[in-house]
């Protein structure tokens, strides 16, 4: 597994700028805009350097391993940005980047952002079901791109984090009677990634069935080292897996890790990497048999 980290650190070199990114598949969330706001679909993104904003027809691009490296394993990925924008490149493309290298399919995706300039969204209420709608499009879709549909994860930056916390603890069940395949579908992830969460939607408490977690922040994070610590006390009065990482320094923001001077810090991806593994998330557990 050592040499994922270096792999990753090659294909950050290679991460596209905002204008190409867009060479990737894009799939809207809904066919014909987001309920309520059809008539906004049309209205063009705003990109520049590092960002993206003024989504207002929420969507997916999708990025797919090596057919020769696929193991089947899936992620939605939701950027940080303060629900003002998207760090679309170093918390999107990049993980997207490092995922890849491990075989895993990304989905990276562009939500409705409730503190934009002039939004008409509200986070709890727009930015909640632009997550669960993701996850049950990747779930509905899931035979096209060969994804086993008991390893779809979703891992979250900072207020993307307040996204997954959103999505991954309440409100998965489908509804069977809807005349949308997609709707029909579970949303709970399988497995989440909290990167710096964001403060808030963590649960007062959480159930023995949440998907297992992996937790990673920076001590010296004034915004966003306690949630983590919050979640590890949930997962462990619940008895549910979890794994959390607290850096002694990082600060907020240090993404992938390729922007701090601080080797803990650079090699965190590794640890990741190594959980994924560990979990049975790259490859799904071969059953004993027994002679």
């Amino acid at each position: 597994m050592k040499k994922h980290l270096a792999l990753f650190k090659l294909l950050f070199l290679m991460i596209p700028g905002p204008l190409s990114v867009h060479a990737q598949t894009v799939i809207p969330l809904w066919a014909n805009g987001a309920p309520g706001f059809e008539n906004r679909r049309n209205e063009p993104e705003q990109a520049k350097d590092y960002w993206v904003k003024n989504i207002h027809n929420p969507s997916l691009t999708i990025y797919r391993p090596p057919a020769d490296k696929a193991n089947g394993a899936a992620v939605v990925i939701c950027p940080g940005g303060g629900h003002r924008l998207l760090v679309y490149n170093s918390e999107g493309v990049a993980p997207a980047k490092f995922y890849n290298s491990l075989g895993v399919t990304v989905f990276i995706l562009k939500y409705r952002l409730g503190r934009d300039t002039l939004s008409p969204y509200k986070i709890d209420v727009h930015a909640r079901q632009d997550g669960y709608r993701a996850m049950r499009w990747v779930r509905s879709h899931a035979s096209e791109f060969a994804i086993d549909t008991n390893r779809i994860g979703m891992m979250g930056y900072s207020a993307g984090g307040e996204v997954v916390d959103m999505v991954a603890f309440s409100g998965w069940k489908g509804d069977p009677k809807s005349p949308d395949a997609v709707d029909r579908e579970n949303a709970k992830p399988n497995f989440i990634v909290q990167v710096y969460p964001g403060p808030s939607y963590i649960p007062e408490n959480i159930t023995s069935d949440a998907p297992p977690a992996f937790l990673v922040a920076a001590n010296d994070d004034a915004c966003c080292s306690l949630p983590i610590i919050q979640l590890l006390q949930r997962y462990r009065e619940a008895k549910v897996p979890v794994e959390m990482h607290l850096y002694a320094r990082g600060d907020h923001a240090f993404n992938m890790g390729t922007n701090r001077k601080l080797k803990s810090i650079n090699n965190w991806p590794q640890r990741l990497a190594d959980w994924l593994d560990d979990s049975h998330i790259l490859q799904p557990e071969r059953k004993k048999v027994l002679h």
